[in-house]
């Protein structure tokens, strides 16, 4: 029964020895062309870091070229340096401290080569993407400007309404003057003249709050003119760089023609002329009869009233359009490819992802070889190696045995055997 218990311990530390030794000839396997795929994930985001360089230099000499070439190539040679060492150290530390410390460095280093790379790589992937994103962008808050500056030039327009209501009032209220019906006195008298007198005022003001209605249409449809040259440009064919550009050009007249539109808002116009409305009544000489003076003076004061009543709706209608919300002060700015990646970064992710991926996927061979590494020796720690022994190993300790016999005849048996587990392991 104690046999069994312990025969069964010993079967078991076999095993894992056997396993150890079967793991160890798949890595030896795998370190035949691990450095051979490490090189090539290093040149290759040498080449996207080269490309994404490139797009941030405003030279396109001779020395531009060669600076990007020995960027590119000292970060191939870096992320290749770097994951060479964390390959072959971390999976042979034992110790947990030995660990934590190797690995917040291999944690810093990765952050390092998404600084130095990365970005340049998903510049390289999704840069003209980003900048086409940054230009559509542009144009929607240019459209959003220009809506909004015609929006509140129309509504300077409405106020014409309430103009030509004021002004068709005081037509009416001149007609029942020359019938006598508000003085009692009819014709054409001091009263009569002074409601024509702001009739015609209102009615000029009425006029050219007309008129501007053209140009406000014509410069809002040529500034859905230029939105649609922008956005031509944003999904033409031909370099980024060039269509950006032309966008900028079309920019430029667009915020001149948004800058008109808010010049065009009559509502300054109305209120001023609405503040001028009663304090610029040019009284008449009224009727040398006494009645017909009091009657006369009794009806214009009561006209003064109706005016500066007028003259109050009229500015506070005014004043309401000029507190509507102004269109924002929008610029196109010119982006690179690098910075574009950056500010729409949530709009490129699998881009990021893969730029990132093809610097950082090293990382995950180094954690199956840890775990490999730690199998290892658990399973060389279950037993004796020497118990453990195929028939291949046998016969290879043999060939060593007469190898060490025939060079060192005199060896004694400790420096045989010793020399026997070098050649095993």
């Amino acid at each position: 029964m104690t046999d069994q218990h312990a025969e069964q311990p010993d079967q078991t530390g076999q095993s894992g020895v056997r396993a150890a030794r079967e793991l160890r000839g798949h890595v030896r396997w795998l370190d035949t062309f691990t450095p051979l795929a490490l090189g090539v994930l290093a040149v290759a985001s040498g080449i996207y870091t080269y490309l994404g360089v490139s797009g941030l230099l405003e030279q396109t000499g001779a020395m531009s070229i060669f600076a990007a070439v020995a960027y590119s190539v000292a970060v191939s040679v870096g992320i290749f340096v770097f994951w060479s060492y964390v390959m072959r150290i971390l999976p042979a530390l034992t110790g947990a401290g030995s660990r934590i410390g190797l690995g917040l460095a291999t944690v810093l280093g990765s952050l390092a080569i998404v600084a130095m790379s990365s970005w340049l790589n998903a510049a390289a992937l999704a840069g003209s993407a980003a900048v086409e994103q940054h230009l559509a962008v542009t144009v929607q808050d240019y459209q959003a400007a220009l809506e909004r500056a015609n929006s509140n030039a129309q509504a300077a327009q409405g106020l014409g309404l309430d103009v030509a209501r004021a002004s068709d009032g005081f037509t009416a209220l001149s007609q029942q003057e020359a019938s006598g019906a508000l003085s009692g006195v009819g014709g054409q008298g001091a009263v009569y003249r002074v409601l024509t007198q702001k009739a015609d005022e209102l009615a000029s003001l009425q006029s050219l709050i007309e008129a501007q209605s053209i140009g406000i249409d014509a410069a809002f449809a040529q500034g859905n003119e230029i939105l649609s040259r922008m956005r031509s440009l944003i999904v033409a064919s031909g370099a980024v760089e060039q269509r950006s550009v032309a966008f900028a050009e079309q920019s430029v007249r667009l915020a001149g023609v948004i800058t008109d539109l808010r010049q065009m808002s009559v509502a300054p116009l109305v209120e001023r002329a609405a503040n001028d409305l009663a304090a610029s009544v040019i009284l008449p000489e009224l009727d040398r009869t006494a009645t017909i003076r009091d009657a006369q003076n009794a009806t214009i004061t009561s006209v003064l009233e109706a005016l500066e009543l007028r003259a109050e709706t009229l500015a506070i209608a005014a004043q309401e359009v000029q507190a509507l919300p102004q269109p924002e002060e929008t610029t196109y700015t010119p982006i690179s490819t690098a910075d574009a990646v950056i500010r729409y970064a949530g709009n490129f992710v699998p881009s990021w992802a893969g730029a990132i991926a093809i610097d950082l996927l090293p990382a995950v061979l180094v954690l199956i070889l840890a775990v490999t590494q730690a199998a290892i020796r658990e399973g060389e720690s279950r037993g004796d190696p020497a118990r453990a022994m195929t028939l291949d190993d046998l016969e290879a300790a043999m060939r060593a045995l007469d190898r060490i016999e025939g060079a060192r005849p005199d060896a004694t048996r400790a420096e045989k055997v010793a020399a026997i587990h070098t050649v095993r392991d």
